[in-house]
């Protein structure tokens, strides 16, 4: 993180608490109305997405494909890869996290009838999706298990005075 970031907190998330908290994601979506399909929005939604189409047994899955963000800040205007054809109307759209609720807003926009859901939501975003399992403050930085890797940290005794 930069030091002059919004961003003063990190989440860091692993493969084991992203799949628990998506599996969660599926418990609250089971008893909805059946849906036809997921709409997952690249890339965050994508592995949320896997599990939750294995969750509630759903093999028709597209994807909207939108860039937003790059690995330490936002970009200008989110721009728009891929869609996909018609409202969204019995389909499940799946996303990692709503920050700001840029990228929410534009793909409302494309599936205005879709059912949105994210794992992760923060304040700013939170009124675009209709469920979430797990609200972040809005200065936090989460750490996804695709971004990050196992390393080796010095032991807090060897780093001398912090």
């Amino acid at each position: 993180m930069l030091a002059n970031s919004k961003y003063r907190k990190t989440y860091p998330i692993s493969w084991e608490q992203l799949h628990r908290d998506s599996k969660a994601l599926s418990w609250r979506l089971l008893d909805m109305d059946y849906f036809t399909g997921i709409i997952a929005i690249t890339r965050g939604g994508m592995v949320p997405a896997a599990i939750i189409a294995r969750e509630l047994d759903i093999h028709l899955i597209d994807t909207i494909c939108i860039s937003s963000y790059d690995w330490k800040d936002k970009k200008g205007e989110a721009e728009i890869l891929k869609s996909v054809d018609g409202d969204g109307e019995g389909y499940l759209l799946i996303d990692d996290l709503v920050d700001t609720g840029r990228t929410a807003q534009l793909v409302k926009q494309i599936v205005p009838k879709a059912h949105f859901a994210t794992v992760y939501a923060k304040p700013a975003g939170r009124p675009l999706v209709d469920t979430f399992v797990t609200e972040v403050s809005q200065d936090t930085w989460i750490l996804f298990p695709w971004d990050t890797e196992s390393q080796f940290v010095t032991p807090l005794a060897d780093r001398g005075n912090i």
